[in-house]
């Protein structure tokens, strides 16, 4: 199997203790210390130190959060709003020239500031209707499909804000990062 190599931007790494998002939409996020980070650092298995999901069995394998910033530029000028704010959709690593959809599977790598962590796409990261709240009315059915993917972290490492590299097994079209994946139907009744 080839490697591919993308050379994309961390532009943003959202570090939270505490969920802003819970409860009634109408009463507001809840004021919570977020930090848009110059590193992160990973641990293999957990997440992100000191984020809420760090470390917690029902997220383990979707820990991490990856969102390309292309994703909310669209829904933006769909929507006829913005620019919004990338930190209000909660993800983890918002990145640019990443196509994430079809990393979810898949095992691949962000190379940044000299270190390398390895993750596994492990699904979608659905939007909440939050979004419709924090981004704009409609922000919710626009994000489906384009919410970024959640992933498990298989390495420790640092995660670096600028330049970086995405390490993945199957190639991705950074041109389609903006544009939404098809969503599989639910199998839910």
């Amino acid at each position: 199997m080839g490697t591919y190599r993308y050379g994309v931007e961390i532009l943003h790494l959202l570090v939270s203790p505490s969920h802003a998002y819970f409860g009634r939409a109408k009463d507001g996020p809840a004021d919570v210390p977020t930090i848009d980070a110059a590193q992160a650092e990973v641990v293999a298995g957990k997440g992100i130190v000191g984020d809420r999901f760090f470390g917690k069995a029902a997220h383990m394998d979707a820990a991490v959060t990856l969102f390309a910033v292309e994703s909310l530029e669209a829904m933006a000028e769909e929507l006829g709003a913005g620019p919004f704010d990338p930190l209000a959709t909660r993800r983890n690593v918002i990145l640019r020239g990443a196509q994430l959809a079809p990393l979810v599977g898949a095992d691949f790598a962000l190379e940044s500031g000299g270190s390398v962590v390895q993750f596994h796409g492990g699904r979608p990261a659905h939007p909440c209707a939050w979004m419709n709240e924090v981004l704009a009315p409609g922000a919710h059915a626009a994000m489906r499909g384009r919410g970024g993917i959640r992933c498990q972290a298989l390495s420790g490492g640092l995660l670096h804000r600028g330049p970086a590299v995405l390490v993945s097994p199957v190639p991705l079209d950074p041109g389609k990062a903006g544009v939404p994946s098809l969503l599989r139907p639910t199998r839910l009744p």
